[in-house]
């Protein structure tokens, strides 16, 4: 599994880009894999706004992951 941070949530992680294996079987058990890693990051990922990306397809709630997929974390959006 590919994990990709954009935004600020690179920038409280310390890293952009991260391969994972074994790989989470849902977008939960990823996001509390990470969290427990790095509680910021957890904060973070948790906050509102922010989405997720599965193979360049933006999900909502929880959703399943298989092996080898890209799962991407992106900040709130702003603009107008």
């Amino acid at each position: 599994m590919r994990v990709l941070l954009f935004g600020r949530l690179g920038d409280v992680a310390g890293w952009r880009e991260r391969s994972l294996d074994p790989s989470p079987t849902s977008l939960s058990a990823l996001k509390a894999l990470l969290a427990g890693l790095d509680a910021a990051l957890g904060e973070a990922l948790n906050g509102p706004g922010v989405q997720a990306a599965v193979d360049r397809a933006i999900v909502r709630g929880d959703v399943a992951l298989a092996a080898g997929c890209e799962v991407a974390f992106l900040p709130p959006m702003s603009g107008g």
